[in-house]
């Protein structure tokens, strides 16, 4: 293989939509080839291939609203690893959102951050990602209502600080997506890889996040997994007591100075890929 700083990066197109798959499959990851449709056509995409030609390395920059962006994807093949080919992708994008003068936020793994860390990267928020694997059945009675997406989009607003409702538009337009409340609490529920995914979420306080979740686990079927923040500390310890599973952790981290505040935190965020 050539040194690492010959490595070529070039930008990816939807055509590649089935290759980031292979690979973000290979890291036992969650997303679906919609979500790299989404990738592909909506933010920045760099990628790295072999000499066959195959894609082995990615990272994508998906551009948000009032000068915000999102880092993700960041991929790389097992037999290509420990190259810094990481740092070289996200040099890219970091250097894509200077130049489009956007404040880069990721979700990253605790190996992510020693990689993030250097880079100059800060930690804000903690995150757990939580598994149930066996679900309810989806003719369970529910008191679910449908929720509706104006309102959605106004409460992940005030959350996270800036629009995304062409995100959230997409989320919901895909077959089998649901948004969903019980009261002043509302959730979004989508297909996955290998489980459906609850996020973003928010209520009024724990008891109304977990009596969301409750329903929603209960109308569903097959595994489920939700990204919850951690400083809702009654909401983590109220899933876990119900059999939920801690899978693993992430630290939100922000390049550059914040350009918005948030008025709330949400119980769970959309998913480490997307903020």
């Amino acid at each position: 293989m050539a040194a690492t700083e010959d490595i070529a990066i070039m930008r990816l197109d939807v055509d590649d939509a089935a290759a980031g798959l292979i690979l973000s499959t290979e890291a036992r990851w969650n997303q679906n080839e919609a979500d790299w449709r989404f990738f592909l056509s909506s933010g920045i995409v760099f990628g790295v291939r072999d000499n066959a030609g195959r894609l082995v390395a990615t990272a994508a920059l998906l551009p948000y609203s009032a000068g915000n962006a999102w880092i993700s994807m960041v991929l790389v093949t097992e037999s290509w690893r420990r190259r810094g080919i990481a740092t070289k992708l996200v040099d890219a994008c970091l250097a894509m959102a200077r130049q489009m003068k956007l404040t880069s936020w990721l979700d990253a793994t605790p190996a992510g951050t020693t990689v993030y860390g250097p880079l100059g990267f800060m930690p804000t928020l903690e995150l757990h990602r939580l598994r149930l694997t066996n679900s309810g059945s989806s003719s369970a009675a529910s008191s679910l209502q449908v929720c509706d997406p104006a309102a959605f989009a106004a409460r992940d607003r005030r959350t996270i600080g800036f629009a995304r409702d062409a995100l959230l538009a997409e989320f919901a337009g895909r077959p089998g997506s649901r948004m969903v409340s019980n009261g002043a609490a509302m959730a979004l529920v989508r297909d996955g890889r290998t489980a459906r995914h609850i996020g973003p979420l928010f209520a009024s306080g724990s008891d109304d996040a977990l009596a969301l979740v409750r329903d929603i686990a209960q109308s569903e079927q097959g595994a489920l997994i939700l990204d919850a923040v951690h400083s809702h500390a009654e909401f983590v310890s109220g899933l876990t007591d119900a059999g939920w599973n801690i899978e693993r952790p992430f630290q939100r981290m922000r390049f550059g100075s914040a350009v918005v505040a948030s008025a709330e935190l949400p119980f769970a965020v959309a998913g480490p890929e997307f903020g």
